[in-house]
């Protein structure tokens, strides 16, 4: 492998080009912008020190045999100090992440970990993965020296990309990246990997995007990416670092970093919260323009989903009893409504649970003036328009 010099110039999105060109040949991505986020955050992991956050990058599927393994090991080839493990012990990561020479923390199967069948010390793993989400995050421990006990904090602050089935807890799954892997179609073709013939032309690549990081590393350390309207509060954190890369990078990547944002989010905000949330949500689909609606009217509009779980919860259909239990928690409460002379909710009770636990739904697509070419929708909503040219899309691009 040849020598790279650190201080030679690099074309910071040509460098992500190659990036985007070695994942897309080997991995089949659900879209184009979960692939442009994981070449963001194969290129932050080099400058981690010049961010307050570093977002987890999770390939997740609901059935073996959709590409997480092989998604990992790609991106474990453009990352500093890989360190790829499948079952490590809390003792083993906190003093592996605390190593002078910190590595990128790469963790297959982590659905063993978190799943049914995980094991309660488990917990500190969770613990150690949320902590180090923050620059200057710590694991307190105490450690026996001689005949004393002393306390001891482990620095945990490092990247870490998870690869497993079905979903990681809420309190990992907001700080992350989600990539929601699939099988691939008969018709969809990748090449063939084979680390020993690969690993040197990956390893290449990985240390020119190394050097391009590491020169802009001052410009990243200053930098406050503008995010788009709808990225806000833990999102914000979350994708700031690769917004700040794709803008030092220049060239088509800060539209590309806004775009997957925008995407990725709305997306991870759709699969967010428990039951409850899922309620919520299907309350305001089949309330649409009602001022009100009879507890019984609401109950049979529920069960009349079919995406959702309310005709059957446990071997019998949500009640009255168990609607008004659930939706408490929201300080939403039954009363009697004079209209209908029977006691049921109203459209003003439930608007600040909406406010507060979903996302706005998006606004209809219109028209955009600055199309030529008859497309009504921008590259996020189906065409090739770029973000800054669609009405809906006002703000995202830079």
């Amino acid at each position: 492998m040849p020598d790279i010099d650190p201080f030679a110039p690099q074309d910071g999105a040509a460098v992500l080009d190659e990036v985007d060109a070695l994942l897309t040949r080997f991995v089949v991505f659900p879209s184009e912008e979960a692939r442009h986020a994981v070449a963001l955050w194969c290129a932050h992991a080099h400058v981690l020190d010049a961010f307050e956050t570093t977002p987890r990058l999770a390939f997740l599927s609901p059935e073996p045999g959709s590409g997480k393994t092989r998604a990992l090991e790609i991106v474990e080839l453009l990352v500093p100090r890989p360190v790829l493990t499948v079952n490590a012990s809390p003792a083993y990561l906190i003093r592996r992440l605390a190593d002078e020479d910190r590595p990128t923390l790469l963790f297959d199967e982590i659905d063993t970990v978190f799943g049914p069948k995980a094991k309660k010390d488990n917990e500190d793993v969770r613990g150690l993965l949320n902590s180090g989400y923050r620059r200057g995050a710590t694991s307190g421990r105490c450690v026996v020296k001689r005949n004393s006990v002393e306390i001891e904090e482990f620095p945990s602050f490092a990247a870490v990309a998870l690869a497993g089935l079905d979903d990681l807890p809420d309190t990992i799954g907001t700080r992350s990246v989600i990539v929601r892997m699939r099988r691939r179609a008969p018709s969809e073709r990748v090449a063939p990997f084979r680390r020993r013939l690969h690993e040197v032309e990956g390893h290449e690549v990985r240390d020119r995007l190394g050097s391009w990081a590491g020169s802009r590393f001052l410009d990243l350390s200053d930098a406050w990416p503008e995010l788009p309207a709808s990225v806000q509060d833990r999102d914000a954190d979350v994708w700031e670092p690769l917004l700040a890369i794709a803008d030092a990078a220049g060239g088509r990547w800060p539209d590309l970093a806004r775009v997957a944002a925008v995407s990725l989010v709305s997306q991870s905000q759709g699969e967010r919260g428990g039951l409850g949330v899922k309620l919520l949500a299907d309350l305001r689909t089949v309330f649409e323009d009602r001022d009100y609606m009879g507890t019984d009217e609401i109950l049979d509009a529920l069960s009349a989903l079919e995406e959702s779980p309310w005709a059957d919860l446990k071997g019998r259909g949500l009640d009255a009893r168990g609607l008004a239990w659930r939706l408490k928690k929201y300080d939403v409460a039954p009363k009697q409504i004079k209209a209908i002379n029977r006691k049921g909710y109203r459209r003003d009770d439930l608007h600040d649970a909406w406010s507060r636990y979903l996302p706005e739904p998006l606004p209809s697509p219109r028209k955009s003036e600055t199309s030529e070419t008859g497309e009504t929708r921008c590259r996020l909503h189906g065409s090739d328009l770029k973000p800054d040219a669609c009405v809906t899309c006002e703000g995202i691009a830079s």
